[in-house]
């Protein structure tokens, strides 16, 4: 029998459970075969492709999912690294990138890991309308608690950032509504729980292409050289069709949760 569940939540009548890849490893087998919930653009980063595939493979008590126990059903995934951070925000690398990149430096080097950074949370549609971006974060906060990390941040992709794709992603991470919360959700949950917004990472994730990979990704010509907005996208992509080449920085904003 699996072990008891270190997080739960209850809800409409169901019991939601987090379990690790190395706890639950045919429930992740399942997880690993859902949907991508990302736009297609974004599978293509050449960084993020290299690190993400060994995450599981070198970190597998760091990875989780939200399972229904009354229906059986997996609803998201949680995806976390551990790193050394020494808690000042300078310190912090300029995007999820980069954040990969030392994650695996450190683990190299044997390193003692005290934080747990937040890579992505994925959450199907069927579970989108029952709370659990909350669910997500508060499970993220648990197991790096009983992993002994003390710390947990975030390089967040905000989730409005779409409708405003030529707004400067440092304006962007200051609005806020009437009542004084972030305009962003996905920013105001982590907000909500306690998180504080730290630097905005205009230079997060790197995407490239050529011209034809942009064409099918983003389902549109484009047909001459410049920068284009696209569907979905957080910032324009700039295509130079002489070099065939389209390139792309997705930006993304630190937010850091106290510690605990």
């Amino acid at each position: 029998m699996p072990d008891a569940p270190w997080f739960s939540v209850a809800g409409d009548g169901a019991v939601i459970t987090a379990h690790t890849s190395s706890e639950r490893p045919e429930l992740w087998a399942r997880a690993m075969r859902l949907p991508t919930v990302w736009p297609e653009y974004n599978l293509h980063g050449e960084t993020v492709n290299y690190w993400w595939p060994q995450l599981d493979e070198a970190f597998p008590d760091s990875q989780f999912l939200l399972h229904d126990e009354a229906d059986d059903t997996v609803l998201a995934v949680g995806v976390t690294g551990p790193l050394t951070w020494d808690g000042r925000d300078e310190s912090l690398p300029d995007g999820i990138d980069a954040v990969l990149e030392l994650i695996f430096a450190q683990h190299r080097e044997g390193l003692q890991a005290n934080t747990s950074c937040a890579l992505a949370a994925e959450i199907q549609p069927g579970g989108r309308s029952r709370g659990l971006a909350a669910a997500m974060l508060a499970a993220m906060r648990a197991n790096a608690t009983r992993h002994g990390l003390t710390r947990l941040i975030a390089p967040v992709r905000p989730s409005w950032k779409a409708r405003y794709p030529l707004a400067p992603i440092e304006r962007y991470v200051q609005w806020r509504r009437e009542d004084g919360r972030l305009l962003d959700p996905w920013m105001r949950t982590h907000e909500r729980l306690g998180a504080r917004v730290g630097a905005p990472l205009p230079c997060s994730l790197r995407i490239e292409g050529t011209v034809a990979d942009w064409e099918s990704w983003v389902g549109m010509p484009l047909p001459e050289s410049g920068d284009y907005v696209f569907p979905e996208g957080l910032a324009t992509v700039r295509i130079d069709r002489e070099a065939d080449l389209g390139s792309y920085w997705e930006p993304n904003v630190w937010m850091i949760h106290p510690e605990a």
